[in-house]
């Protein structure tokens, strides 16, 4: 009987393999399909067939024995690999700077990963992480499940939580086979470790395939399975379609205007936003826009738009779009996770990818979703270390995102004369990157979207061949 079982553990996961045809998919190449979620059940209310089985699981919590090796392991990843810059801002970022008794911990691990920190080193560091909570009462419960259910093959639908390394520590120890999909693009070039070793890897494109099997020496390349991503996916479904005038006529656009999108980061990476927005809504009403423009600003999923109240009230010709992602569960402790977008949020992001005309981010994966649709990018980097604002233009310098600038694929902007300059060149002339944005989706994507759930689900029933 081949029986999939598939580890959903967030919001974003939810969109990306839920609200996908994934689901649907999985269900024809399989005969039967376990949901092992780390969000509520009733998340699931809409799936009805009898070949599908909902379990919510119970949240592991880390003790003070699993943090230490947890925290080895990922330092020591992100110490052999410092020469990248993203693993070394990441370990920058992460040094204490005051001296707790946890800090000194982390500051003692910090000394000794800089000079150990081979493979076998952090796989040891793994053993031992594995090992302190291999009598956890949680660890227990996820045996007993996966005993109950025997899945044929276990797929991780993100590849870092650390919260997760139990349920594949009972996985290994069951001897039943496992799968993760590498979450997002940035992940194995600047990110920690992955909660645990895994027998197979998905992956968006040949680029990401090539960089698993540098950071993850001992996976084998016929292990590694180009996929794509069905982050994108949406885009081509019929379901998520809307038309041009409804989507003009629920934001209160003026279809004779060109749209320009800002879409935000989190606060914690995104403190400039308030600046940029400021920036360009001052352009428009100071007529330094030299095309007849309006300004649409799309807020992080993660977070509501409070912090954004002085400026919407003092330019109220600005239009909002905040997404429409419902909190599923009250006081858990990493909250974000626990917030599901609603098929209209996604409805109202493809209308907005196909109707707006420019997209202003901070570095983000929005580069990818507008240039999807042939729609140019500036990206704004306003921040340094002498100018005192949020360093956002470091983040220039992470691989994955070295890419995309050395491919010419966008335009960067590092302050106000740059960006009006970018904001009117873009306007005038939508097709000058074109071939430069074509190429970077190849290379970053790798598949077409059409069809990318079938991929994954074929993928993984091949498993069980």
């Amino acid at each position: 009987m081949k029986k999939l079982g598939i580890v959903i553990t967030d919001g974003v996961g939810f969109r990306n393999f839920v609200m996908s045809d994934f689901i649907t998919e999985a269900l024809s190449q399989f005969d039967k399909i376990v949901i092992y979620s780390g969000l509520p059940k009733s998340c699931f209310d809409d799936f009805n067939s009898p070949k599908l089985e909902i379990i919510e699981l119970p949240v592991f919590i880390e003790k003070k024995g699993t943090w230490f090796f947890r925290k080895w392991k990922e330092l020591g990843h992100l110490q052999k690999f410092k020469n990248f810059y993203g693993m070394n801002d990441n370990l920058v970022s992460g040094l204490p700077r005051n001296n707790s008794a946890r800090s000194l911990i982390i500051k003692g691990i910090y000394f000794f990963t800089k000079y150990v920190n081979s493979t076998s080193s952090i796989l040891f560091a793994e053993k031992l992480q594995f090992l302190s909570f291999s009598k956890n009462k949680i660890t227990k419960r996820y045996f007993e499940i996966l005993k109950e259910d025997k899945p044929s093959h276990l797929f991780f639908t993100h590849q870092r939580p650390p919260y997760l390394a139990p349920f594949l520590y009972a996985a290994i120890q069951l001897k039943i086979p496992t799968s993760t999909f590498i979450f997002s693009w940035d992940n194995l070039a600047s990110k920690g470790r992955m909660l645990g070793t895994f027998d197979k890897f998905l992956v968006w494109s040949k680029l990401m395939k090539e960089e698993l099997l540098y950071f993850y020496p001992n996976a084998k390349s016929e292990n590694v399975h180009i996929v794509g991503t069905p982050q994108f996916e949406p885009y081509v479904l019929d379901k998520y379609k809307s038309s041009r005038e409804g989507f003009i006529s629920k934001f209160g656009l003026d279809p004779s205007k060109k749209i320009i999108c800002y879409s935000c980061a989190d606060v914690s990476i995104g403190p400039n936003d308030p600046l940029v927005i400021r920036t360009i809504a001052e352009a428009l009403r100071n007529d330094e826009i030299n095309t007849e423009a309006q300004l649409l600003v799309r807020t992080s999923p993660a977070e509501d738009d409070s912090r954004f109240k002085a400026i919407r009230d003092e330019f109220p010709e600005i239009i909002w779009n905040v997404p429409k992602w419902i909190l599923t569960r009250e006081n858990h402790q990493e909250s974000w996770s626990q917030r599901i977008p609603s098929q209209e949020d996604i409805m109202d992001l493809r209308a907005l990818l196909e109707n707006s005309d420019l997209s202003i981010n901070m570095c983000s994966t929005m580069s990818l979703d507008f240039m999807l649709f042939d729609k140019p990018v500036v990206n704004t980097v306003f921040g340094n270390l002498e100018n005192g604002l949020y360093n956002d233009q470091r983040f220039l310098n992470y691989v994955h995102y070295k890419k995309v600038i050395d491919g010419n694929a966008v335009t960067i902007a590092k302050d106000k004369k740059e960006l009006i300059e970018q904001i009117n060149l873009a306007l005038n002339h939508p097709k000058e990157r074109e071939l430069e944005r074509k190429a970077m989706i190849d290379l970053q994507i790798g598949q077409d979207l059409e069809g990318t759930s079938k991929r994954i689900a074929s993928t993984l029933a091949s498993f069980n061949d």
